[in-house]
């Protein structure tokens, strides 16, 4: 199975801008054709979060159709610029929204791997959390095919990345007891995150944790102590999660945008 993950999209209604001088409405359009030009096509996309830039008027209306061309099947989770109200409301004919409900998470069923979309926002904060009734909605779920192969998804990182700041705004309520959870289910092949707007791959918990590059625009790479906030001018991209016959995850980066190549000969050469 391949599973493609956008993150971090921060769409803006028309005619507005975010924080920063990035169209990310057309970084959008551009990762939605860059997917749908991909052979093989993956199977289904994750969005992880963080899919508007306010939440303000208009800005999910324009979403809905800048995702409308995507000829993939796609699922999303709330992210901490999200509204919940706004997402139900936007994906309500889809059939696999939820529409009730404190949180906004979801089994995904009907691919091999087994995909567990998990609400990590609260809100009025950029920090992330996972209550005792979330948790609880996790634990249930595992319980219920504890051999099939199974992927989490929420926003905001459990563990730390190294970005200083990044990381005190991660998943902090929780995060411990959803590690041990994870640790006694092995079949959860990866963890998967957004949030920071920035790659990051670890070892944690006996599984594979993965924080996606944002479409939008990534926050520089810097591990000082206290580091300056910046973004950069790196491409967005996206992930590539590859689950093999083995078990085995691999994961690519897919940067977005044309970066043509030469062909090589395959034939074997001395070094």
């Amino acid at each position: 199975m391949l599973i493609a993950q956008m993150s971090d999209l921060h769409v803006t209604a028309p005619g507005t801008a975010p924080t920063t001088a990035y169209d990310t409405n057309a970084r959008l359009a551009a990762a939605v054709a860059h997917l749908n030009a991909m052979a093989p096509r993956p199977d289904v996309v994750l969005i992880t979060g963080d899919l508007v830039n306010g939440p303000k008027p208009g800005e999910y209306e324009a979403l809905s159709a800048l995702l409308e061309p995507l000829a993939i099947p796609f699922r999303v989770l709330a992210g901490n610029h999200d509204d919940r109200v706004g997402l139900r409301r936007t994906f309500a004919g889809t059939g696999w929204m939820p529409m009730e409900g404190s949180f906004i998470h979801y089994a995904v069923d009907e691919f091999p791997v087994r995909i567990l979309m998990l609400d990590s926002v609260i809100p009025g904060t950029a920090v992330g959390g996972l209550c005792a009734d979330r948790l609880s909605w996790l634990a249930e779920r595992l319980a219920e095919q504890p051999e099939r192969p199974t992927v989490l998804a929420l926003h905001h990182p459990p563990f730390d990345t190294g970005l200083a700041f990044l990381d005190t705004l991660r998943c902090l309520e929780g995060a411990e007891d959803l590690g041990r959870l994870v640790r006694s289910r092995p079949n959860v092949r990866a963890v998967l995150c957004g949030h920071t707007h920035r790659q990051t791959a670890v070892s944690w918990n006996g599984t594979h944790g993965y924080v996606a590059p944002s479409v939008a625009y990534q926050i520089a790479l810097d591990l000082a102590p206290e580091p300056p906030y910046r973004w950069t001018d790196e491409p967005s991209a996206l992930a590539l999660h590859l689950f093999t016959q083995d078990g085995a995850v691999v994961t690519h980066l897919s940067v977005i945008g044309a970066y043509p190549g030469r062909e090589f000969s395959r034939k074997a050469r001395n070094s």
